[in-house]
């Protein structure tokens, strides 16, 4: 027991003794076993005997709770020794003869165990009396105290993970509150500015401006233009790689050339000194969540326009039939390893040549979510000095969806998962 236990944690441990189910089945077996009158749990501080649990069939006037002055026990000799002490027949013992606790409680046969925790802190024991004697002294006995013993430091140590577990699961219940209140701040406080500062930058675009103020303006769309993507990526990941993946609203999609070209259309608005290379293939209808694609086609273009060279084209290919969907981006960069080009997909983390540049690093984590929610793959290559990032989505082939083409009758081949 550590000192200066306070009353309130006594009496928790004397209700978790209380709480175990099956103390006082072991009690029982123990008078049934011995032929004692009387058994108990006891917890035992430096200052304090207290009965957690009691089995008394001889009267000997303890319950649960009540207290026995701690120097008129044996059991305070037993903290101190960290031993048991077994006593078949008082009178016949040269030791206990003598003892003044047996004197003072009347009794002939004794036995008492330590009980400790897992951690070697001692607790308390496990004791019987009677005022008869006892056949204690033998290896059946023994080992059935010893058992009980364990069984009781094992619960004690339930007890404590499980006390640890629902504080932790408390403090994690603030936390994800917290996390709550932060994703209302980004969802509502700060996309709306955002949007004004974006729609702002437009307006003053398409008045007359000289080549310095426009090149201001233009930075400053640029910027909101980043911010909003990390505040969407942010969001993504607290409320779908916390809750489970990615939400997609997935369907059939008649025009999805659309959606590709706005993306590439606001790309351009940002950085119109840029070149992009553009070539769409869609032979089709697309099965995809249009929004997501958009939002990962974004994620990729801003990458490939912040992380390549300067004043070098990005190259686009988007390509689609019935077997599967496709987008290639391409640019020029600085030689990146292989194991930097492994790690661009995990949240937080950056390559070391990528340092200089600000953010969080989740634009492609959630682009990659993205493709795994519709079942495919977003891989990144570095060959010949250009990084390509290749998003590949596979399609179920389904008749109608492709009027201009003939789908036989057969069902098609098991389509790969793109893993």
């Amino acid at each position: 027991m550590q000192q200066g236990l306070s009353p309130e944690n006594l009496q928790s441990d004397i209700e978790t003794i209380g709480n175990i189910r099956g103390i006082s089945s072991m009690l029982e077996v123990i008078c049934r076993t011995t032929g004692m009158g009387f058994a108990a749990v006891a917890r035992v501080t430096e200052t304090t005997w207290v009965a957690c649990e009691v089995r008394d069939e001889i009267s000997f006037g303890l319950k649960a709770g009540d207290e026995l002055k701690l120097k008129t026990t044996i059991c305070d000799e037993i903290r101190h020794s960290g031993t048991m002490v077994v006593i078949d027949h008082v009178q016949e013992d040269p030791h206990f003869k003598t003892h003044h606790t047996p004197l003072m409680y009347g009794f002939q046969s004794y036995i008492s165990v330590p009980i400790f925790r897992k951690n070697g802190e001692f607790f308390g024991t496990l004791c019987a009396i009677d005022p008869h004697p006892a056949k204690l002294n033998n290896p059946t006995v023994i080992s059935m105290f010893k058992l009980f013993t364990d069984l009781i430091s094992f619960h004690l140590d339930a007890v404590d993970q499980l006390a640890q577990v629902q504080a932790k699961l408390e403090e994690e219940k603030k936390v994800a509150e917290l996390r709550d209140q932060f994703i209302a701040i980004l969802g509502h406080d700060l996309r709306n500015p955002i949007s004004s500062v974006t729609l702002a930058a437009e307006m003053l675009l398409a008045g007359n401006l000289d080549e310095n103020n426009r090149m201001i303006v233009q930075t400053i769309q640029r910027s909101a233009f980043r911010m909003m993507g990390l505040i969407e990526n942010i969001l993504d990941f607290a409320q779908g790689h916390l809750g489970g993946g990615i939400a997609l609203k997935r369907k059939i999609n008649p025009e999805l050339q659309p959606v590709i070209e706005q993306v590439i259309a606001e790309i351009r608005n940002i950085w119109p000194q840029r070149e992009i290379d553009t070539t769409i293939s869609l032979d089709g209808p697309v099965d995809c969540d249009a929004d997501r694609i958009a939002q990962l086609f974004s994620n990729l273009m801003g990458n490939a326009m912040i992380h390549s060279l300067p004043e070098t084209p990005v190259e686009v290919i988007v390509a689609g039939n019935q077997q599967s969907f496709s987008i290639d981006v391409i640019n020029e960069a600085a030689p990146i390893t292989q194991r930097e080009l492994n790690s661009l997909f995990r949240p937080f983390l950056r390559g070391k040549d990528r340092t200089e540049k600000k953010g969080l690093g989740l634009g492609l984590f959630i682009s990659s979510e993205i493709a795994k929610a519709h079942k495919g793959v977003l891989r990144a290559t570095y060959e010949q000095g250009h990084v390509r990032f290749s998003l590949t989505i596979p399609q179920k082939a389904k008749k109608n969806h492709f009027p201009e083409m003939e789908v036989a009758d057969t069902k098609p081949a098991p389509i790969s998962d793109g893993e």
